[in-house]
């Protein structure tokens, strides 16, 4: 009987610290967002088409620090794939006066797009290097811009001459607005296949000094607002 005490005992004590340990492992594992595959490529003007209904959305309720944002300056995702391309929709409420610029340009990217009313989508191919990414910007207007980012050094390198074909379209409705991207697998150096991991984080700018929000789908909770925290990345998984 004794013996059989101890046995329990060391079994116990043997297995806290495992248990201590998924538990953590658990605590501290990376949200997932789902890619949703297509067989069947379309226009990205197509903002209500069907195929839009498969992926599963991807609601973003909080700034960059980890608190809640209101109502009206909250958005949602969606993402699918196809054989050619990368496919993104953002929702958007909009319950304040839009920040754009007075005549849209859409024909090349717009530096500074971020000083006004975008969403975005980082990106990292490789999730062993998640400090070598891709950040695409899209506005109301259907302003966008897209860049390469390398962060390997410690210090950011932004490569401005970066060309990934993407294309852009957006719509502004009463207190919403609707924004879509699509990417050629080519601009971001590989093509994915059902199963793989890729890591990158959902962002939104909206508004004006000294009110103006930044959310993120993964807070990146630096002092003051910034997005470039690869850290933080959450996992794009692809699906069937």
């Amino acid at each position: 009987m004794r013996i059989f005490r101890l046995l329990i005992l060391l079994a116990i004590v043997v297995g806290l610290p495992l248990l201590t340990q998924a538990q953590k492992m658990s605590n501290s594992s990376t949200p997932n967002a789902a890619i949703q595959h297509t067989r069947v490529d379309f226009q990205i003007t197509e903002l209500d088409a069907r195929v839009w209904r498969r992926a599963k959305r991807i609601d973003i309720k909080t700034y960059w620090d980890g608190k809640s944002a209101p109502a009206g300056r909250r958005f949602s995702a969606r993402l699918l794939w196809s054989d050619k391309y990368l496919y993104v929709r953002f929702e958007a409420n909009q319950a304040e006066p839009l920040v754009v610029s007075d005549r849209a340009n859409l024909e090349t990217k717009t530096r500074g797009l971020w000083d006004r009313d975008v969403c975005e989508i980082f990106i990292a191919p490789d999730r062993a290097e998640p400090r070598k990414y891709f950040e695409f910007e899209i506005a109301p207007n259907g302003e966008w811009i897209d860049l390469g980012i390398d962060l390997t050094t410690g210090t950011r390198v932004t490569n401005w001459d970066y060309k990934s074909k993407m294309q852009s379209a957006a719509r502004v409705e009463k207190d919403r607005v609707v924004m879509a991207i699509k990417i050629p697998w080519a601009a971001l150096g590989k093509q994915p296949k059902v199963g793989d991991v890729w890591l990158g984080n959902l962002f939104r700018c909206i508004g004006s000094d000294p009110g103006r929000g930044y959310l993120a789908w993964r807070p990146t909770m630096t002092e003051t607002p910034s997005f470039h925290v690869p850290e933080k990345f959450g996992e794009f998984v692809f699906e069937k």
